[in-house]
C-alpha cells in the first residue's frame, strides 16, 4: 500500500459493496429520484442508486456506455470524478442542518485501474462523526474533515480513489 503525493492511497484494498445497505425511506427515495434529475449531475452519467432513510449511507452506480466513455473504451476520468464529487457534502448538509455551512473544498482523484464495466461508489458517515461534528464546533468554529471513497466494480475492485475534503462550519 503506497500513497500519492495527494495522499490517496495508490493500492486500496478491495471494497465489495454492502449486500443489505440501510433501508430507504419514502422522503430519500423522492430525493434520490429529484438529485438524479439534475442536470449537472445527470450529465456525469452516474445515478444516486440508494440513500439511507438517515442520508448516513449513500450508494452511486456509473455505467460504462456511450455517455461516460472515453476515448480508449473505458470510463472517463471526468465521469469518475463528477460522480462522486457533491455526494459528502449534501449528505452533511441534510444529516446537520441549517445551523451548520458545509462546502467541497477540496478532491484529488487517482485513477487505479481503467474501468470498462459498471462502477459503484459508496458513502457513509458514521453517528461518532456526527456527534463530534455537533459537540465539538462551538458557533463560529469551522473544521476540514476529508472523507475517502472508491469506485469498485462488481466485485469490489478498486478502479479510482477519491479523497475529498469538506468545510464545516456552526453558523449559530
Amino acid at each position: 500500500m503506497t500513497e500519492s503525493p495527494t495522499g490517496v492511497d495508490r493500492n486500496p484494498a478491495p471494497r465489495p459493496l454492502q449486500s443489505d445497505p440501510p433501508a430507504e425511506s419514502l422522503r430519500t427515495r423522492l430525493l434520490r429520484h429529484g438529485f438524479n434529475l439534475l442536470p449537472a449531475y445527470r450529465g456525469t452519467g452516474a445515478r444516486v442508486d440508494h440513500i439511507g432513510a438517515n442520508w448516513r449511507y449513500v450508494r452511486v452506480r456509473l455505467p460504462c456506455n456511450w455517455r461516460t466513455r472515453n476515448a480508449v473504451g473505458t470510463t472517463f476520468g471526468g465521469s469518475l470524478y463528477g460522480a462522486v464529487d457533491p455526494v459528502y457534502m449534501i449528505m452533511l448538509r441534510r444529516i446537520l442542518g441549517d445551523r451548520f455551512t458545509v462546502w467541497d473544498k477540496s478532491a484529488a482523484i487517482e485513477f487505479i485501474e481503467p474501468g470498462r464495466d459498471t462502477l459503484y461508489a459508496e458513502f457513509t458517515l458514521a453517528d461518532d462523526e456526527i456527534e463530534t461534528l455537533r459537540e465539538d464546533l462551538a458557533p463560529g468554529d469551522s473544521v476540514d474533515r476529508e472523507y475517502l471513497v472508491s469506485l469498485v466494480d462488481e466485485t469490489g475492485t478498486v478502479h479510482a480513489a477519491c479523497e475529498k475534503t469538506v468545510y464545516v462550519r456552526r453558523d449559530e
